[in-house]
């Protein structure tokens, strides 16, 4: 499939994204001095801004890419989760995957910004497990979105509306209706996605989910740690990020190492969600497992020219795809 091809079948895709959705909420300011009440800045705000976050953002990045995405999430019913829903009417997205519950309150990341430079980052959240009821809500949903949908990504934050029980029913549905599944996956849920077809952690993650050390910058101890793991969580593909060192991916009998390319780096805030949202695209159009790690390298490191966190630019995508295709 050439790269017209692949940009003109993103339009086509329904992505039903699972996981943990949020705001990304910003101040930027400018400093001019210090507080004479502790030694930190003051920042003088200019401008407030809220985004989606967390899995709301691999739904940016989704329609970004042409594609239309559905979330799936238990936030609170808040006026932060109404917030929520407002972003996404505004977006033109779905909201018919979200649950609002009364036990949670919405996650937000505040961004305090001075320039390009992060002051403070401010965290309002709960992050223990839904109740029973919530889950159940959330599987059924999930099953009832995924029938027209060409893909599933689980957008795993360790927030709570992912678990083992959730995680194995979904897989399981997506199994028998023959729908692909991509993982981003954080520590909790680590070992529980069992039956999933691409597994993309970064090196941190990794190392830390599965208790390994290895050196990112040999091959053949990336290429040894890479195969294990799959072994391990019991994945059919693996498709690690290792920052400057680029990406490695074994998945359907290939295995492939993508360097990074040379970027001016602003911000690395969302270039995983980026990554997992081009990735995901490309297992739903049956790409090779090369073109998926070498178009997904590629967003990933363009939206690090930015700062904050901010969806791929589809047409900026296809002109350094076909440049290094």
């Amino acid at each position: 499939m050439q790269a017209n091809q692949i940009f003109e079948a993103f339009n086509n895709l329904r992505v039903l994204i699972v996981g943990d959705v949020m705001i990304d909420s910003y101040i930027f300011g400018k400093v001019d001095r210090i507080s004479p009440e502790a030694p930190i800045p003051v920042v003088n705000v200019k401008r407030k801004e809220i985004r989606l976050g967390g899995a709301g953002n691999v739904a940016m990045n989704i329609k970004s890419l042409g594609g239309t995405p559905i979330l799936c999430s238990v936030v609170g019913n808040d006026a932060d989760g109404n917030d929520l829903i407002k972003l996404l009417e505004e977006s033109h997205l779905p909201t018919e995957g979200i649950i609002q519950s009364n036990n949670r309150i919405t996650t937000v990341k505040q961004r305090v910004l001075a320039g390009s430079q992060h002051v403070v980052r401010i965290d309002s959240e709960m992050d223990g497990p839904i109740t029973t009821n919530e889950r159940q809500q959330l599987i059924e949903k999930a099953h009832s979105l995924a029938n027209s949908c060409d893909v599933i990504i689980f957008e795993d934050y360790d927030k709570g509306a992912l678990d083992a029980e959730s995680i194995q029913s979904i897989v399981s549905f997506a199994k028998t209706k023959g729908i692909p599944t991509i993982v981003d996956p954080k520590k909790r849920n680590f070992l529980h996605y069992q039956g999933t077809d691409i597994f993309k952690p970064n090196l941190k993650e990794l190392k830390e989910g599965l208790k390994i050390d290895f050196d990112a910058k040999n091959l053949e101890e990336v290429k040894t740690a890479v195969a294990s793991a799959k072994q391990t969580l019991g994945v059919n593909g693996l498709f690690l990020t290792l920052s400057e060192n680029g990406v490695f991916i074994d998945y359907q009998g290939e295995i492939h190492h993508i360097p990074a390319h040379l970027r001016s780096i602003t911000d690395v805030s969302g270039a995983g969600d980026t990554v997992v949202s081009i990735a995901a695209m490309c297992l739903a159009l049956k790409l090779s497992p090369k073109t998926i790690a070498a178009m997904s390298n590629l967003g990933g490191g363009l939206v690090c020219e930015y700062v904050g966190v901010v969806p791929i630019e589809k047409e900026r995508l296809k002109v350094e795809f076909q440049k290094h295709a």
